[in-house]
């Protein structure tokens, strides 16, 4: 990969999903459950209000505010290459509310 993508929004959808937009203008649909699986870090994420609610944009990418402080440091986030190159592209879910 010859650039490092930007995670400009991350909008939680149905059963531990996020779709995720790029900078360039891409959607990917990101399946959160494996993760939920693994446990240790990912472990708080399994309350459905808790993954939405939590759900943000920190370090340029998908991550959860864990401890509410907006810290970046703090935060549980996902890497925006291998969201890029694993997550399938889809439709914008928004384009039909708009």
């Amino acid at each position: 990969m010859d650039f490092i993508p930007k995670v400009i929004q991350a909008v939680a959808g149905e059963n531990f999903t996020v779709y995720v937009y790029f900078g360039d203008g891409s959607i990917r649909l990101l399946d959160a459950r494996p993760l939920l699986e693994k446990g240790g870090v990912f472990a708080p994420l399994s309350v459905p209000d808790f993954f939405r609610d939590r759900l943000t944009v920190l370090n340029d990418t998908v991550a959860w505010d864990v401890d509410g402080t907006r810290d970046p440091c703090t935060c549980v986030d996902l890497d925006p290459c291998e969201l890029y190159e694993a997550c399938p592209t889809v439709a914008d879910p928004l384009k039909e509310v708009i």
